[in-house]
This record gives C-alpha cells, sequence and structure tokens, in this order.
C-alpha cells in the first residue's frame, strides 16, 4: 500500500515530460517558420534591387519599387534637370498606389497570411514576365509605349507586394525600403549603447538589395532589360512556389495572424 502514494506522485511527473516536448517541438516549429519567412523576404529584397537596377538604368532615372527615390526623382524632373522625366514618375507613383490597394484588398478579403504572401508573389511574377516580355519585344524601353507600358507593369506589381508585406509587419523587412533599417543597424548597436539583436537580419536585408542592384546593373548593361526582368520574373514564381507550399512559412505567418 505504501508503493501507490509513490506511484501516484511520480504520474504528474512522467506527464509533464510530454507537455515539456511538445512546448520545445513547438518553439523549434516556429524558429524554423521564422527563417522560412525571412529567406522568402531576402529573396524579395534582392528582386527589388535588380528590378530598380533594371527601371534607373532602362527606363530613364524611374523606380519602380521604391517610392521613396521616386519622389526625390519628381523633385528633380520638376526642377527641369536633364534626364528626369514628370510624366514617367508620375506614371510610376500613380499606378504603384493602384496597385497598393488591390494589395490591401488581398490582405482585407484573404484570412491566410501565407496564402495572401504566396498570391502576392505569383502576381508580381505574372506582371514582371509580362514586363519582361515588353522588354524583349519593344524596340525601346526608353521612350514611347515600351517605356511606360514596362513601368506600368513592374509599379502595379510592386503596389500589390507592398501592401502585403506592410500586412505581415515583419520588423525590419520591408522588402524595398533600407532608411529604417539601416538606422536601427546603427542606433541599436553597442556603439549607441544597444545590443542589436536583429542586427543579422538587418544587415542581410541590406545586401540583398545590394546584391540585387549589382546583379540587375550588370545584365542590364551587358544583356539589355529583356533578360534581368526575366530571371526576376522566374525566381520570383518559384518563390512564389515556396511561400505556397511550404508548412513552416504558412504555420508561421498564420500563427502570427492579427
Amino acid at each position: 500500500m505504501a508503493a501507490i502514494p509513490e506511484r501516484d506522485g511520480a504520474g504528474p511527473q512522467r506527464q509533464s515530460r510530454p507537455a515539456e516536448s511538445n512546448r520545445v517541438a513547438t518553439h523549434q516549429t516556429s524558429a524554423d517558420g521564422g527563417r522560412s519567412v525571412l529567406t522568402v523576404l531576402m529573396v524579395l529584397t534582392l528582386l527589388s534591387g535588380l528590378i530598380d537596377a533594371v527601371c534607373y538604368l532602362g527606363l530613364g532615372r524611374v523606380f519602380t519599387a521604391n517610392m521613396t527615390g521616386n519622389v526625390v526623382v519628381l523633385g528633380f524632373a520638376a526642377a527641369g534637370a536633364p534626364g528626369f522625366s514628370v510624366a514617367a514618375t508620375l506614371t510610376s507613383l500613380g499606378v504603384f498606389l493602384v496597385g497598393a490597394v488591390m494589395g490591401g484588398r488581398l490582405t482585407v478579403h484573404m484570412t491566410s497570411r501565407g496564402r495572401m504572401l504566396a498570391l502576392a508573389i505569383a502576381l508580381e511574377a505574372v506582371f514582371v514576365a509580362a514586363a519582361a516580355t515588353v522588354a524583349c519585344t519593344a524596340a525601346t524601353v526608353a521612350t514611347g509605349w515600351g517605356r511606360y507600358t514596362t513601368i506600368t507593369l513592374l509599379a502595379f506589381a510592386m503596389g500589390i507586394r507592398n501592401a502585403v508585406i506592410r500586412r505581415l509587419s515583419i520588423p525590419d523587412m520591408t522588402t524595398t525600403v533600407l532608411t529604417m533599417t539601416l538606422t536601427g543597424l546603427a542606433s541599436d548597436s553597442p556603439l549607441a549603447g544597444g545590443n542589436n539583436q536583429r542586427a543579422g537580419r538587418r544587415a542581410t536585408s541590406a545586401l540583398a538589395m545590394l546584391a540585387g542592384a549589382v546583379i540587375g546593373a550588370v545584365l542590364f548593361l551587358h544583356r539589355g532589360p529583356g533578360l534581368p526582368l526575366a530571371i526576376a520574373a522566374g525566381v520570383a514564381a518559384a518563390t512564389a512556389i515556396v511561400a505556397r507550399t511550404s508548412g513552416a512559412v504558412r504555420g508561421y505567418l498564420d500563427r502570427k495572424r492579427g
């Protein structure tokens, strides 16, 4: 009879072990999902640098992903600086906003954030592929219908993507703007009295955009605008498939819903 209380006392201890294992497994799954999401967003950041390199160098000094740059460029154009176009810059800004409206509607009507991201990237792949087709078939994308069609397709895709990325609210991962990312890298550094827990993410994001810009510029200068845009479309399509099929990505984003 004396052994019965001992077995009863050991029972909860044995029962706590599976619960603890489940917590560890859940934490590991969340960490894996977080890394998978960051990888997807880093790829998108690289594509932003690639696409904007082609746009600035090939479409007449205009951006389609970085709207902060476009506002500055618009100021240059309005002042009459040579090589800048008010019409092209306003086209990019206006179409980007239309795309952002569509992206905003997606975020309102879709409950799964994982599917939301996958759809936004898939749409980006479609529109960038269309822009690549125009770049390959038009006589030039520096002027005329080729220029404005390419700007429209790319700016619309970037507007959708930015609206969805904003909804996901992943810290330091806007995929198109680095100002606050670089500010955080410096202001949270040990030199400023911080611990900079996301230093790796911030630095990698900046390097990804830089790498994309270098790749886009090299490809444009040696092969023209069609090839880098086609590569961007292919990478975006592959990334959309990963985002759609990866249980880690969907699980992490849908757990973070709110």
